[in-house]
C-alpha cells in the first residue's frame, strides 16, 4: 500500500497518479483564487464565513496530503528538509498559525505560496519533456548569464555615476545610488518619469542608454533559446521519481536512481 501510494502521490504514469495530480492542481489554483478574493474588503465582509470554511478545507485536504508524501518516501527528513517539502509545509502552516498569532496580512502573503506547488503537479507527462529541456537550458546558460548580469551592473554604475557628475542634486540626482537607480530604470526601458535629466549633456548620456538597454534586454534571450535549442535531443521523458533521493532526471530506460542507486518502481 505504501508503494502504492508512493506511484499515485509522487509519480504520473497511471491513471491515478494523473487524476492525483489533476485534482491537486485545481485545489491549489482554487484555494489561491480565493485568498486573493479574500483581501478585497467588500467581498471578506459580505462572505467572510465562507472564506473561513474554505481555508479550513483546503487546509486539511494539503495537510493529509502532507503527511501521506512524509509517509512514503523512504527517508521523511529528506523530504521534510528539500525544497518542495518546505514549501508542502509553508502551504499548511498560515491557517494554524492564525490560531495563535494575529496578522492577516502576512498569512495571506504566505498562503500565495502555495502557488509553488503548481511546479510540482506539472510532472504530467504532456510536461515532463519540456520543462527539464528548460530547466537544463537555464542551468547550462547560468555562467553567461552571470558574466551579462556584471556587465549590466557595471554599466548602471558608471552610467549613474557620470549622471550624478552631470546633473548634480539640482536636477534630482542627489547622489550615486539614486542616480544608479535612474540608470536602471532607463536601461529597463522602464522609464518612471520621477528623475529626469535637465541638462543636453545629460539628455544626450540617456538617450545613448536607452538605445543600449534596448540591445541589452535581447542579450539574455537569445542566450537561453540558444541552450533551449541543443538541450531539444537531451531531455528525457521519464517520469520516475526515486523513492529513495526522490531524484526525478532519469532516461527513459532507466531501471535504477542514477544518484543513489536505489531500483525504481
Amino acid at each position: 500500500m505504501r508503494k502504492r501510494l508512493y506511484e499515485i502521490i509522487f509519480e504520473a504514469d497511471t491513471k491515478e497518479g494523473k487524476a492525483f495530480d489533476i485534482i491537486l492542481l485545481i485545489a491549489i489554483l482554487i484555494s489561491i483564487f480565493l485568498v486573493m478574493l479574500n483581501s478585497v474588503q467588500e467581498i471578506h465582509d459580505r462572505y467572510q464565513t465562507f472564506f473561513y470554511y474554505s481555508e479550513w478545507f483546503f487546509t486539511v485536504l494539503f495537510t493529509i496530503e502532507y503527511i501521506l508524501r512524509v509517509y512514503t518516501v523512504d527517508k521523511p527528513f529528506k523530504y521534510i528538509f528539500s525544497f518542495y517539502g518546505v514549501i508542502d509545509f509553508l502551504a499548511v502552516l498560515p491557517t494554524y498559525l492564525a490560531l495563535f498569532l494575529t496578522g492577516s496580512g502576512f498569512m495571506t502573503i504566505v498562503r500565495v505560496i502555495r502557488l509553488m506547488r503548481v511546479f510540482r503537479v506539472l510532472k504530467l507527462a504532456r510536461y515532463v519533456k519540456a520543462g527539464n529541456m528548460l530547466r537544463a537550458a537555464l542551468r547550462n546558460s547560468m555562467g553567461k548569464i552571470i558574466v551579462f548580469l556584471e556587465v549590466l551592473v557595471t554599466i548602471v554604475i558608471l552610467m549613474g555615476s557620470l549622471m550624478y557628475l552631470v546633473e548634480g542634486p539640482e536636477n534630482g540626482f542627489d547622489n550615486i545610488p539614486k542616480s544608479v537607480y535612474w540608470a536602471i530604470v532607463t536601461v529597463t526601458t522602464v522609464g518612471y518619469g520621477d528623475i529626469a535629466p535637465q541638462t543636453v549633456f545629460g539628455q544626450t548620456i540617456a538617450s545613448i542608454l536607452m538605445i543600449v538597454g534596448y540591445s541589452i534586454i535581447a542579450v539574455p534571450t537569445g542566450i537561453i533559446s540558444s541552450e533551449a535549442i541543443k538541450s531539444v535531443q537531451k531531455t528525457s521523458s521519464n517520469t520516475q521519481v526515486c523513492q529513495n533521493c526522490l531524484w526525478d532526471q532519469h532516461d527513459d530506460d532507466a531501471v535504477y536512481c542514477k544518484k543513489c542507486g536505489a531500483k525504481l518502481q
